[in-house]
């Protein structure tokens, strides 16, 4: 047999390029939202300037209030403006990946004190169906017992007298001098 007459057909699938280019998409698809995010913050952030210096020129607002409000609406301005830079959107993917490990680790201790809860429901259920068919066997033998003895009382009382009253000779003699 020579090596000639051998075939071999090698068919490699590699899977791992699919669920890394998903990945991707999701990472993109994150930061576009991101981005968008960090416009519209932007958008808000001027415009919240624009209208707390008109509040100010109408007198609805004085100037210490009116410098405040602007202080606020440009620190949302420069974060939207950092949410649009690749920096920024690297934080919010971070404080992402975070927020989700968090809530992954509190919906599995949820299902771990589940579980737990329904094996322990699950062991108190058995021992007290446990307890209830011990209780039902005593209290069932306790029947028998007593419908026994109520028999015997019952085949006691229609004994005779005399042949239950059967002493031996002198036995009377030694109850009464006991008594005495």
């Amino acid at each position: 047999m020579s090596f000639s007459q051998i075939a071999v057909t090698i068919s490699a699938v590699n899977q791992a390029s699919n669920e890394f280019s998903r990945i991707q998409t999701d990472a993109q698809n994150l930061a576009a939202r991101i981005r968008t995010v960090g416009t519209a913050m932007a958008g808000i952030g001027a415009a919240g300037t624009a209208i707390g210096y008109i509040a100010n020129q109408f007198g609805v607002l004085d100037d210490a209030q009116a410098r405040v409000f602007n202080s606020a609406m440009m620190v949302v301005a420069a974060m939207g403006l950092f949410m649009r830079t690749s920096a920024g959107v690297a934080v919010a993917q971070k404080i992402y990946t975070a927020a989700t490990a968090f809530a992954t680790a509190v919906q599995n201790s949820l299902n771990i004190s589940f579980a737990t809860f329904l094996a322990l429901t699950g062991v108190g259920i058995a021992a007290l169906v446990g307890a209830a068919v011990a209780m039902m066997s005593f209290a069932s033998s306790m029947n028998t017992a007593t419908v026994s003895v109520q028999n015997f009382n019952d085949a006691a009382a229609q004994t005779p007298t005399y042949t239950r009253s059967i002493h031996r000779a002198g036995e009377a003699e030694l109850y009464r001098r006991g008594v005495e």
